[in-house]
């Protein structure tokens, strides 16, 4: 009876230890295949230049002369404005109502209509702008520290630090779970810079209505509203490109508890970058969340 019983044991323990292996096996591969496959991009998501409007598609919807694309449209928008004001301004000699000065119209006008027709070189010169700048924050980090600074790099100091081989891995052991914690926050980054990547492009396309609804009072809130939203979606990449300036900084030899807590940390401030612009500057939230609230609704 004892050597049955003994049996039973061993052949529990070893079921529970092939689930183990099996569930280890698992993330390893997931977690594996995330670095391999996804991270790749994410220097080309963050860090956008004015290459993002170079694409055949792009031109053709935005417009390349006043007669076509999206220009086309801003510029009947012009002269639709200007049938606004010519109406508006009569009707104000009847009611005694103020409004802004014709001359003065005329001038934000014609300003306003030459850097709508400008807007596609303009826009790709911007672009570029803060892509200097965040480029030049990277080389200044990797003349100081001797390493390139970029997120790859990064998840390759990661990984040399924290164990991730087949027969190693162990997502119940300490390193496993802050591998997951890792490697699941930066695919959480990848996304929240991939909806960042589309609404640059959605701002970038609203360029010329906003540029042309300056020259109004009344619609002026509209390029001011433009303007916040698209500089904090651009500002991001330079405090990013400061974030990992910082990360390379530190000291990663030891290889203790201390540095990988760090390394959540650094990815948490990745992850919070666009909450820390919106706090300065304002702007949109391109933060990827899985709150449970979303689905509020289905409680009762």
């Amino acid at each position: 009876m004892k050597i049955f019983w003994k049996e039973v044991i061993l052949d529990q323990s070893n079921i529970t230890q092939v689930i183990i292996d099996t569930i280890n096996s698992i993330f390893d591969n997931l977690l594996q295949s995330i670095d391999f496959n996804i991270y790749a991009i994410l220097d080309s998501l963050t860090f956008v230049n004015g290459s993002i409007m170079q694409s055949d598609n792009f031109k053709s919807i935005f417009g390349t002369s006043i007669s076509n694309g999206i220009l086309l449209i801003s510029n009947s928008l012009l002269l639709a404005m200007i049938l606004y004001f010519s109406i508006k301004y009569l009707i104000s000699h009847y009611t005694y109502s103020q409004i802004e000065r014709p001359y003065s119209f005329l001038i934000k006008l014609v300003i306003c209509g030459i850097c709508m027709n400008c807007s596609y070189y303009l826009m790709n010169f911007i672009l570029d702008l803060f892509s200097y700048f965040s480029s030049a924050i990277c080389e200044l980090g990797s003349m100081l520290f001797g390493k390139t600074i970029s997120f790859s790099e990064l998840i390759a100091i990661i990984n040399s630090n924290i164990s991730v081989e087949s027969d190693t891995f162990n997502i119940f052991s300490l390193d496993g779970l802050i591998k997951s914690i890792l490697s699941f926050s930066l695919l959480n980054l990848v996304f929240s810079y991939s909806f960042r990547y589309i609404m640059i492009q959605v701002f970038v396309f609203l360029a010329p209505f906003a540029i042309i609804s300056a020259s109004l009072n009344s619609t002026s809130w509209f390029f001011v509203a433009w303007f916040k939203n698209l500089f904090s979606l651009l500002f991001i990449q330079v405090i990013v490109a400061i974030i990992l300036v910082i990360l390379f900084a530190m000291d990663y030899s030891s290889s203790d508890l201390i540095t990988k807590i760090i390394y959540i940390g650094g990815i948490y401030a990745l992850i919070k970058a666009n909450s820390f612009v919106r706090e300065f500057i304002g702007g949109i939230s391109t933060t990827i969340s899985q709150s449970v609230d979303y689905f509020s609704f289905f409680k009762k």
